[in-house]
């Protein structure tokens, strides 16, 4: 196994912090989930991992989903939110098809920065959202981004990353 298929077996997940102490653990969760109670997924089995065609839907210790793009990204085809029994995930108005995320490409390690003609993140973007500035510096427009994840599974070099943005309740 090498270097980055072991980094990518890592969940995506962040803590977030006040004067140094851990507050909880932020997951990038499922789409479809903008103002979802986790705490109702105690009572499920996992049915919208179990039912995403991509396989990016995991669950953690607490029962609640995150997403993993370690080998695919979402496709927004909402059969998580149709099978999800207790409405966390569920399909509204309100719940556009956005991931709760943020995705930078980090400059240092992209290739294409340093000169290397490479389009792998630009290629599977099907929102346009990746547009090269020049010939060689691609930068992530986020008002077009959804945070789909698959620009960061063909990332040669993993220099594509997706943080979780904070609720704010």
């Amino acid at each position: 196994m090498n270097r980055r298929k072991f980094l990518k077996g890592f969940p995506v997940w962040a803590y977030s912090t006040i004067n140094g102490d851990v507050e909880e653990k932020l997951y990038i969760r499922p789409p479809y989930s903008e103002n979802g109670d986790f705490s109702k997924c105690i009572n499920c089995d996992g049915v919208c991992a179990t039912y995403c065609p991509e396989k990016i839907i995991k669950i953690a210790d607490d029962k609640t989903p995150y997403l993993s793009f370690e080998k695919r990204g979402c496709t927004f085809c909402e059969e998580c939110a149709k099978v999800c029994p207790e409405g966390v995930l569920r399909i509204d108005d309100k719940n556009k098809k956005k991931i709760n995320a943020t995705v930078e490409i980090e400059r240092t390690k992209c290739v294409s920065w340093h000169g290397t003609i490479c389009n792998s993140c630009s290629d599977v973007c099907l929102d346009s959202a990746i547009k090269f500035e020049g010939l060689w510096k691609p930068e992530i427009k986020e008002e077009k981004c959804t945070s789909c994840g698959f620009c960061i599974t063909v990332c040669p070099v993993n220099a594509i990353n997706a943080t979780p943005i904070k609720r704010v309740s």
